[in-house]
């Protein structure tokens, strides 16, 4: 039977900023405190936005653990102008939303995704200072190429599904022991790529694994 987990995010503002000469629409919630989080989304050219419920679900643990969020669509999606780049200009979005948080006074800033959104984050995270910490969600190794993904301390957190043919756990498990060892691994048993029956249940992990 499907979980119907209801998201409370708080009130978020709509916003744009520029990636590169194009603008990016996001929603940002500003909170007290220098923590924060952007959060990316699944694949542009499979239905994956910035309202996706994954992403609702991560960013709106992150706003009940206090940190201040900013989600956006990646170029070429919902308003967001420019075109799907196979990653290369996405980066630059990610990029650009990590400065958008900094300019307004957060320093310890996690880059959370979810599928193809951790995917990009993971291929900017040794040339951006700005970030944290690493947390990803069904990382989609399966599908798209992780081979130059060097170990690193930031990678905290990854999340896969016991039933996800994309984001393979047992693939991930072995990945992560030389991402980094110390990260935190945990697979959600019964779910699929897009946890349906199971979103109620990575809300309950996410909830305890994000501090």
């Amino acid at each position: 039977m499907q979980e119907n987990h209801t998201t409370f995010h708080m009130v978020e503002e709509k916003i744009a900023f520029h990636s590169d000469k194009i603008q990016i629409e996001g929603l940002v919630y500003l909170q007290d405190g220098d923590k924060a989080a952007v959060i990316t989304h699944p694949h542009p050219l499979y239905g994956g936005s910035m309202y996706n419920q994954v992403v609702e679900i991560m960013t709106t643990v992150y706003q009940e653990k206090g940190f201040s969020t900013l989600r956006f669509n990646f170029r070429g999606v919902g308003s967001s102008q420019g075109n799907y780049d196979q990653g290369e200009g996405e980066r630059e979005d990610v990029r650009s939303a990590l400065h958008y948080l900094h300019e307004r006074g957060k320093s310890a800033i996690d880059l959370a995704g979810y599928s193809f959104g951790a995917w990009v984050n993971a291929r900017i995270m040794d040339s951006e200072p700005l970030i944290n910490r690493i947390i990803m969600v069904s990382p989609p190794v399966a599908f798209l190429d992780f081979s130059s993904l060097a170990p690193s301390p930031k990678i905290r957190v990854v999340i896969a599904g016991e039933r996800d043919e994309i984001a393979p756990a047992e693939r991930i498990r072995d990945l992560v022991s030389a991402w980094n060892p110390a990260a935190h691994f945990e697979v959600i048993e019964g779910a699929n790529h897009i946890y349906f029956g199971r979103i109620d249940t990575l809300y309950s992990v996410l909830s305890r694994v994000i501090g």
